[in-house]
């Protein structure tokens, strides 16, 4: 059975550190908004723009969002094709997350076909590959990575697999646990194409079957695919060291993973706090605060500058009306998470009971 080789480093011990420290503020934040919906929302279409543009999609975020929403985008077929298969898949990882047991090949296969419909010929839609691939550096045509043989492929991922669901395997962290995953899949490549997509989405379902999504707020894509030159780096740190993937150690990529992780959620982490009123809002009110989002925003900006006037709480929101301003800002002042002082035009909003 394959036994990764690894070490829990200072730089890995810190990062999970982080990860902990941030996951535990956003999932217990005291002010929740009311469209908690929408940071999940948001994070999906982040995690597909990026998820497909890292691969060579030329879809803008914009035209991504529109092909999401159902709207017509003039651009490659191929392109618009990838970016529905991946909304697939992430609706699949929601339905799989859910299901008990253990992991499995179709689990994996499955995931695959969602990434590829239309795009690869329908006879390599969810098969291991039966031929040898090689990638190649664009431009020189040299072969930076070569995955193992084909003939190894269903051996390789039956091993992964069971060290995946075995007994040992079970207390190590949800993070390092989709991390190897992230790095294994990789490197065996099992597909023909879709590989790259293919073992992000079976990593995030790592995290969503042991309870680390993290109110699913994030998008680890989104970092891959703003330093590409990183995430390359990192996997071949590990590529390098042995032709045999049983014999590397995984502890540069681990270290590079856990760092996204927490690079991460400690963004979402710090803009959950700032939307969150002091811990004891919600011991005071016995139950978590629901915002709307011109509400959000005014705390946003009360949490940022400390205080403000009329003037600048309207700047915030120049598309609605004062009367609209006014009214959000006494249902607020009503939930007593912000307060006035002074009765003049120049009268001062804070936070809390400042």
């Amino acid at each position: 059975m394959y036994s990764p080789i690894f070490s829990i480093s200072n730089i890995v011990l810190k990062n999970v550190g982080l990860i902990e420290a941030a996951k535990e503020v956003i999932e217990n934040a005291p002010l929740v908004p009311s469209f908690e919906k929408q940071f999940q929302s948001d994070a999906i279409v982040r995690t597909i723009y990026h998820g497909t543009h890292i691969e060579g999609n030329d879809l803008s975020l914009s035209q991504t969002k529109k092909v999401l929403e159902g709207e017509n985008v003039v651009a490659r077929a191929r392109d618009i094709q990838e970016v529905i298969n991946y909304r697939r898949a992430v609706g699949l990882l929601e339905e799989l997350a859910s299901k008990r047991g253990g992991y499995d090949l179709d689990i994996l296969k499955d995931i695959h076909k969602e990434t590829v419909q239309k795009i690869v010929a329908e006879e390599k839609v969810g098969v291991f590959r039966t031929s040898q691939v090689v990638v190649k550096e664009e431009g020189t045509g040299k072969i930076i990575f070569q995955p193992p043989p084909f003939v190894e492929v269903p051996f390789l991922l039956e091993d992964f697999i069971g060290w995946l669901n075995a007994k040992e395997t079970k207390p190590l962290h949800p993070i390092i646990k989709a991390g190897i995953a992230h790095y294994v899949l990789v490197a065996i490549h099992p597909f023909v194409e879709g590989n790259g997509r293919t073992a992000r989405a079976f990593a995030s379902l790592i995290l969503r079957r042991e309870n680390y999504d993290i109110k699913q707020f994030f998008a680890l894509e989104e970092h891959f695919d703003q330093d590409p030159g990183s995430y390359y780096d990192a996997f071949s740190l590990v590529d390098k060291q042995s032709p045999n993937i049983g014999q590397r150690d995984l502890t540069p990529w681990l270290e590079y993973f856990t760092e996204v992780v927490a690079v991460e959620l400690t963004k979402i982490k710090d803009k959950v706090r700032k939307l969150s009123v002091d811990t004891r809002l919600k011991t005071k009110m016995g139950k978590q605060v629901a915002l709307s989002e011109r509400q959000m925003r005014l705390v946003e900006y009360l949490s940022d500058q400390g205080s403000a006037v009329m003037q600048d709480l309207k700047s915030v929101l120049p598309m609605v009306s004062e009367d609209t301003v006014l009214r959000d800002i006494r249902d607020l002042m009503d939930k007593d998470i912000i307060n006035k002082k002074g009765r003049t035009k120049a009268a001062r909003y804070h936070m809390g009971n400042r």
